[in-house]
């Protein structure tokens, strides 16, 4: 604890650069009384709008409420949204001097409509195709001017057209050469992108799939799996250990919801079980970890130390409602009450 303790101490040093799809997150609060006259849907009769950051920008805030320095880099469109979304991280003193607008393309807004405490409907407003080739170079030749700036990168890839195989390359790259850590926070289709970063932190399923999509069990004779159903839990691990070697990674950390995470090195597996809670809302918890993760390995954690932080992180933000964040204060007073 004591060693832990000392890591979190250091995260108001660290200094982190993020980028990805930044989200914005609307919430209309009300309640339904009746049924529409004109279609068999429910009337909801709006009392409240909010607005949470998102995605990548939800990753920033993580940070930034962990007293961590913070620097975003992705793209809005030139809309309302931005306009709103832009408010938000100032209001959060976020860093956001690499996010571009861009034409011919929404911010990525997903409104959801809550009636009383059940969500009746979700509207999302989003462009998926990739970038054009002249939105990556401004976006790569910002983070190339300052990256000697930050202590760790990370990628946020919601497969919102942020991320490519040009830009990932490129950036992992050049972290790598100005030896600076860089994890990801990964999308299924895309783990081929991620080949030589630090660490990446997918769940369970998106760990699987990638699997199955990179056809892992042909890296190695005496690797099969039955890739038609659901891991067993020792062909996940093996399959943990595939991935670590193909993607020439110093690290991989599985989440596994209430079962908590595997964190992979090279040689060495390790089981992190979760914290005992009660669960309100997992959303927004891979946030946390990626974060926190990321934080720790920026303040001189080992990848074990780093993984049982961003662990507690998420048990502290999945017991919250709604996309939450947590602050360094409540993660060592956490650690006291509940004798971790």
């Amino acid at each position: 604890m004591k060693n832990l303790n000392r890591v979190v101490n250091k995260f108001s040093k660290a200094k982190v650069l993020i980028l990805g799809d930044v989200i914005l997150d609307e919430y209309v609060w009300g309640d339904v009384k009746r049924i529409s006259p004109e279609a068999p849907v429910p009337v909801v009769w709006a009392k409240k709008r909010s607005y949470v950051l998102g995605g990548a920008a939800n990753v920033a805030h993580n940070i930034r409420s962990l007293g961590a320095s913070v620097c975003l880099c992705g793209v809005v469109g030139q809309d309302k949204h931005a306009d709103i979304l832009l408010s938000e991280l100032n209001k959060q003193r976020i860093n956001h001097k690499g996010v571009l607008k861009t034409n011919n393309r929404h911010t990525t807004q997903k409104s959801r409509i809550i009636a009383g405490h059940q969500q009746v409907v979700r509207l999302d407003w989003e462009h998926t195709e990739p970038l054009p080739q002249s939105v990556n170079k401004k976006l790569y030749n910002f983070i190339e001017k300052n990256i000697n700036k930050f202590d760790a990168v990370i990628i946020e890839d919601y497969g919102k057209g942020v991320i490519n195989s040009w830009l990932a390359k490129k950036v992992i790259n050049l972290a790598r050469d100005k030896k600076c850590i860089i994890t990801v926070d990964p999308k299924q289709e895309h783990f081929q992108y991620y080949s030589g970063t630090t660490s990446i932190t997918p769940n369970r399923k998106e760990a699987e799939s990638a699997v199955r999509n990179l056809k892992m069990q042909d890296t190695t004779n005496s690797f099969r799996i039955n890739t038609d159903r659901l891991m067993k839990d020792k062909d996940l691990r093996r399959a943990g250990n595939e991935l670590l070697k193909y993607l020439k990674l110093d690290s991989l950390l599985i989440t596994l919801g209430e079962e908590g995470m595997y964190l992979f090195e090279k040689n060495h597996l390790a089981h992190i079980p979760t914290q005992a809670q009660e669960v309100f809302d997992v959303s927004g918890a891979g946030d946390t970890v990626i974060a926190t993760f990321t934080l720790s390995l920026a303040s001189g954690a080992t990848n074990l130390q780093a993984a049982h932080i961003a662990n507690h992180a998420a048990g502290i933000v999945v017991s919250k409602i709604g996309t939450a964040t947590i602050t360094k204060q409540e993660l060592l007073e956490s650690w006291i009450s509940r004798k971790y």
